[in-house]
């Protein structure tokens, strides 16, 4: 804050002016002396006595006139310091009012100092918010001009899309005429190939009419060839017929983890082979039949290393081409017969018990047509 301060100096003017008063008297009283000693000592000399008193009278009427003029100059300077005195005053009195008045002023300045240091600390804060908000329209600024940079991009891409839509719509009516000319074309063949459906329909539903006659036959001889396997089998309880096919239990035909057929299984398999002999010749050759062996094993895993196979799905495999060689060297043609191995994904019992392995490790035999 600003502050004004005006002392009140003390007047010593009139006491200067008694001094200089004072001053000038001293010095008339010492020229004085000065000329009477320079006067007594020109009088006592013999020589110039007579000279000197005479330039010593002419020296006083010239002092006198000074002293006549100092006096005059005195009382006028009197005069000046007493105007110069009675003016101080007036000043000194002007000067306290004065004094008055730069402490009044003093106030006021300092109030409004203390105004505008208020002012300035609003405007600074004001100030403050003024950038906060140019700085966000500048920000503001920067984003309208990256969206116009981003518009007249978007623009651009705008027009290209619609030139190539333009190219593309111009390409497919070109492809739509084509089209249309083809499906005319399309049209006028497909009248002409309606005819050959029909044609064709027609023989299909023969074909199909034939196909359900073969199976029909193929069904018949199935109910004869399971009666004859089940009559040259026995009623042993190693096999179960099931629905279109009869199953052998692989425990007759198989040791445990092999797929070497045994003494048993080779004879069980040699009465099979007759009964599927006598239905070659009792099938009518026109009749395209096959006999699917399919191989089945329990869940028990194959220990990697100990075996020639190296899981079930192996060894079903290989213990349905066992039955198909032995069921050739029997003598049934080798083009009526279809090894296949499943492993254990088709059980027939879900247990885990002995029962349930043992009805799982099977040999299927289905007669049907190719």
């Amino acid at each position: 804050m600003m502050k004004f301060r005006f002392r009140n100096q003390t007047n010593t003017w009139p006491a200067f002016v008694d001094l200089f008063s004072n001053l000038a008297i001293i010095l008339i009283f010492l020229l004085i002396v000065f000329v009477f000693l320079w006067t007594t000592t020109s009088v006592f000399n013999k020589d110039t006595g007579a000279k000197a008193v005479a330039d010593l009278r002419k020296a006083n009427e010239e002092q006198a006139q000074k002293i006549v003029q100092m006096t005059a100059d005195e009382e006028e300077a009197k005069q000046l310091l007493i105007l110069a005195r009675n003016e101080l005053e007036n000043l000194t009195a002007d000067n306290t009012e004065m004094s008055a008045q730069l402490e009044q002023i003093d106030i006021s300045m300092n109030e409004l100092v203390a105004e505008y240091e208020a002012k300035v600390a609003e405007l600074q804060s004001q100030g403050v918010d003024l950038q906060s908000q140019v700085a966000e329209l500048t920000t503001q600024l920067n984003q309208a001009n990256l969206n116009q940079q981003r518009t007249a991009e978007l623009e651009q891409e705008r027009r290209e899309l619609q030139d190539q839509m333009n190219q593309q719509r111009a390409s497919l009516a070109q492809q739509l005429q084509k089209l249309q000319d083809a499906l005319a074309a399309a049209e006028q063949e497909s009248q002409e190939k309606d005819i050959q459906y029909v044609e064709m329909s027609n023989r299909l539903n023969k074909a199909l009419a034939d196909k359900v006659a073969e199976l029909n036959n193929v069904a018949q001889y199935q109910s004869e060839f399971y009666k004859a396997i089940k009559d040259a089998l026995g009623d042993g309880n190693y096999i179960q017929p099931s629905g279109d096919r009869f199953i052998v239990s692989s425990d007759i035909l198989f040791s445990s983890g092999s797929y070497t057929l045994s003494p048993e299984g080779k004879n069980q398999l040699r009465l099979i082979a007759n009964v599927i002999k006598d239905l070659e010749n009792i099938i009518p050759t026109d009749i395209d039949w096959i006999i699917r062996v399919d191989g089945h094993t329990d869940r028990q895993p194959v220990m990697s290393g100990t075996r020639a196979f190296k899981n079930n799905m192996e060894l079903s495999l290989l213990r349905a081409n066992a039955v198909v060689d032995e069921l050739t060297k029997a003598g049934v043609s080798p083009r009526r017969l279809v090894p296949s191995g499943f492993g254990d994904l088709h059980p027939v019992a879900l247990g885990t018990d002995a029962a349930s392995m043992q009805q799982n490790r099977r040999i299927e035999l289905q007669l049907t047509n190719r």
